[in-house]
């Protein structure tokens, strides 16, 4: 498994590769959001840990262009710990969120975590089964695909895994703090807004009008659904 560590602090990449190290991962590094995104155009990781204060281009403008490309999992890492901070991390595609200072066993089993859940992706030959259709809106659990109107979307890991849920259970409400701990784990310590900015994503990317969703229905004060 390949890594890249992203962090205008030296010491603290230093420190985070050496862990990683010794864990088994390979391990590339950079200091800057610019460089980030050029590293990262090469396709080669398996994960990303971007800072979210750095120069030349910051790690939300970093995670956004990385975004356009690829659904690569990526920790977003900051020195603060406002909630808007996370909403803004999870807005631009980061699949998690660590706050400064943190302890690197907690790095490492998120890191471990992300990786485990992108490893149940199947391979492109897999055969067509598992696949799951509402409508406009499919997919396909065995090769981690979603499409609309038969046109592949690309979803982020967590994203789809939301998605997935979801239509896996039409009809029945679910609240955020469900949500919270059946799809991102019980572990998670997250804002139960984060909940709503990958609703708010999927529905941009799969509903035919974001506005009026067909599909990803709220009940209001109490949670969201998949219609049946």
């Amino acid at each position: 498994m390949k890594i890249l560590v992203v962090d205008d602090e030296k010491l603290l990449v230093k420190g985070i590769k050496f862990n990683l190290e010794n864990e088994g991962y390979t391990v590339d590094a950079c200091y800057d959001g610019e460089s980030a995104v050029n590293m990262a155009r090469g396709g080669e990781y398996d994960l990303i840990i971007l800072d979210l204060m750095m120069p030349k281009k910051d790690g939300l403008e970093a995670c956004q262009e990385i975004r356009s490309f690829s659904t690569v999992p990526i920790i977003m890492l900051t020195a603060r710990s406002e909630g808007a901070d996370k909403l803004m991390g999870f807005e631009s595609g980061a699949d998690d969120y660590v706050t400064k200072p943190f302890n690197i066993l907690e790095l490492k089993a998120r890191v471990r975590a992300l990786l485990r859940r992108a490893s149940l992706a199947a391979p492109a030959e897999a055969p067509e089964e598992g696949e799951l259709k509402f409508g406009r809106i499919s997919v396909d659990e065995s090769r981690r695909r979603a499409c609309k109107d038969g046109e592949p979307v690309e979803l982020t890991m967590k994203e789809f895994d939301l998605i997935l849920f979801l239509m896996k259970n039409p009809g029945r409400v679910y609240s955020r703090e469900s949500l919270l701990d059946l799809v991102w784990g019980y572990d998670y310590l997250g804002d139960t807004r984060t909940v709503d900015v990958h609703i708010r994503r999927l529905r941009e990317k799969l509903e035919p009008n974001p506005a009026q969703p067909q599909y990803i229905i709220t009940k209001w004060g109490v949670g969201y659904y998949f219609a049946d």
